[in-house]
């Protein structure tokens, strides 16, 4: 660690000292709201410390590891000092390439405990029952349950702006207009799996938290239930984030006006002087821009989420796209939640390999072990591709209405697997009578941006974009994007 510190700049360690102490010295344990602005405040700072490693360019990081080698090196001979700084500098490119081991260590043993220790100082870990009020009940899978909630003061006043009573025979109202609504998941009780799930899905958003927190909901940690009663268990655990939104991206996708449903959400108001069938193009681009984006971030930190679908990604009241649901992903820099012979899917979005990385991979080592060799292990089989191939399928059922209910995507899928998941063979295939309007707009850079992440691995496990590669695809280039202008023009308006 001492070696490490010593890479770190020294301004970078000063200012988020410094920022911690101004967070912890405006500690104010009666301010009701305080759970949610610390929040804010704390992912603010922790990804300003992140993009001290993540947002600078590779050359400037090789060049400053080459200065530091120089100046341990001195006192070698010539060929010594060269073959001493080759040596570091192809060791720094390997400790800085996907999936990051040297920024992982610096989050395992800095900013993890860092962020243990204020959690624990302001009580963010020492949630009860009791701070918190559950309301209607939004949705349910095979390992928990969502509930809608709002945040109770801290000073204890039965304020009615932020909760009504519970009435008889109805369940308690949620205010829409408080600030302190949330959203509570119980993780089911009695249910092979479900505790070893919640637990996963805890660390995946602590870690997400400080290492790419704009990719998902805002977590506020959790609480486990110390009595039983209507709507909690003794011994249970329930997950909370803030409030951002309580539809998916599935739930627009059953209106039948999808996605024009979603242009005032993604654009912040009705586009004028556009056709509806561009407008239809720009919104689906829009949210696949952030999809995919949100999975180059999480890959960059070594996490496959592996269950992306509608249902899983929340749509904000800003019309942001976040990911929600991690407790099947695997954080592949260390072996997280992984396990060789065993993976969590669901069939109608996964691809055609199945899991996220060959079956005959070993059970991954001791977490130092297999961070230090996860590099080759990444370069040998690309398992971020998992995640592109289940974005290749959202992108199809937006822009075709005909695959959007589970029975049409069934069928979708049985008919590509027959046709060796080759959409070109696909569309000459299929009896569905799909429509390709959307995706054929734009000289077809929809279609073919479709056709290369639904597609079966290649040789050398290749043959997909991954999330970073799909970027720079046509389909999303600034220079013929239409998207972007929109969006440009919109942003100088409220300007």
């Amino acid at each position: 660690m001492d070696v490490m510190a010593s890479l770190l700049p020294p301004t970078a360690t000063c200012t988020c000292t410094l920022k911690h102490k101004q967070m912890v010295s405006s500690f104010k344990p009666n301010n009701a709201s305080f759970l949610s602005n610390w929040n804010r405040s704390w992912k603010s700072n922790f990804a300003k410390c992140h993009a001290l490693f993540d947002d600078v360019d590779q050359l400037s990081s090789l060049e400053s590891g080459i200065v530091q080698l120089q100046r341990m090196s001195e006192g070698l001979s010539d060929m010594q000092r060269w073959g001493f700084i080759v040596f570091g500098g192809l060791t720094w490119i390997y400790l800085t390439a996907r999936p990051g081991v040297l920024v992982g260590a610096i989050d395992a043993y800095l900013f993890a405990p860092l962020q243990l220790g204020l959690d624990s100082l302001t009580g963010r870990r020492n949630l009860k029952r009791s701070d918190f009020v559950v309301g209607d009940k939004l949705g349910e899978g095979s390992f928990g349950v969502v509930y809608s909630g709002v945040l109770v003061p801290k000073n204890g006043n039965g304020n009615v702006d932020v909760v009504q009573k519970r009435r008889r025979g109805k369940a308690t109202q949620v205010n829409a207009k408080s600030k302190d609504k949330v959203i509570l998941k119980k993780v089911k009780v009695g249910i092979q799996g479900a505790e070893e799930f919640g637990d996963y899905e805890e660390w995946f958003n602590y870690r997400l938290s400080r290492a790419a927190p704009e990719t998902c909901a805002d977590f506020l940690g959790s609480f486990v239930a110390d009595q039983t009663n209507s709507q909690f268990t003794k011994g249970g655990k329930w997950l909370v984030w803030k409030f951002e939104g309580d539809r998916t991206l599935a739930d627009y996708m059953k209106d039948r006006n999808f996605p024009s449903n979603l242009e005032s959400v993604m654009f912040g108001r009705v586009l004028q002087g556009v056709d509806s069938s561009k407008r239809n193009a720009l919104i689906i681009k829009q949210i696949m821009r952030q999809i995919i984006t949100s999975l180059r971030k999480i890959h960059d930190t070594g996490i496959v989420h592996r269950d992306v679908k509608p249902a899983n990604l929340v749509v904000t009241k800003r019309g942001q796209i976040k990911l929600i649901d991690f407790g099947a992903a695997t954080d592949l820099r260390i072996g997280k939640n992984y396990v060789p012979n065993r993976t969590l899917l669901d069939p109608d979005y996964c691809p055609p390999e199945l899991y996220v990385l060959p079956e005959e991979t070993p059970s991954p080592p001791p977490e130092p072990i297999a961070a230090f060799l996860s590099p080759i292990l990444w370069q040998l089989n690309s398992p971020d591709l998992f995640d592109t191939y289940s974005a290749g399928i959202v992108l199809l059922q937006m822009a075709i209405p005909s695959l959007r209910s589970p029975a049409a995507l069934k069928n979708f899928n049985l008919e590509l697997k027959t046709c060796g998941y080759d959409l070109k063979k696909w569309r000459d295939y299929t009896r569905l009578r799909p429509d390709f309007q959307i995706l054929d707009s734009e000289s077809g850079r929809g279609w073919d941006l479709a056709t290369k992440l639904v597609s079966e691995r290649g040789s050398l496990r290749r043959g997909r974009l991954s999330a970073a590669a799909a970027l720079r695809h046509p389909y999303f280039l600034l220079g013929g994007d239409q998207a972007a202008a929109v969006l440009s023009k919109l942003s100088l308006s409220r300007e």
